[in-house]
């Protein structure tokens, strides 16, 4: 059974910084791409950013380039996100997930709240 469990989320200020977790089990993870998905208020899902089973190639979306970092422990089964320079926008629910869209296996999420 696919298991996903995000944490690290928080109440930071702008231009804070945050590194969010997510455990995974239940499959081969180092055989996935994974992606991390956010939800904000009154919005619909929106990817973020994706990274290769390997790790050796990343993508962004335009919001987040230069200020987020994605990366993975394929030893530990542990998907990352480093988030610097954080906005108000970029508060939401991160999930993880292995799925194209709509991305129905997710976790729980982790909430990232930016606010002075």
């Amino acid at each position: 059974q696919v298991q996903l469990v995000e944490s690290g989320g928080g109440l930071v200020q702008p231009g804070g910084s945050l590194t969010l977790s997510c455990a995974a089990s239940g499959f081969f993870f180092r055989r996935y791409y994974m992606v991390w998905v956010r939800q904000a208020p009154g919005k619909g899902l929106e990817w973020v950013s994706g990274i290769t089973s390997t790790g050796k190639e990343t993508y962004y979306t335009d919001a987040v380039k230069g200020r987020f970092t994605i990366s993975r422990d394929n030893d530990k089964d542990i998907l990352y996100l480093h988030m610097n320079n954080l906005k108000s926008d970029d508060t939401a629910v991160y999930y993880c997930t292995k799925d194209n869209p709509p991305y129905n296996t997710r976790g729980p999420g982790t909430q990232v709240t930016v606010s002075s």
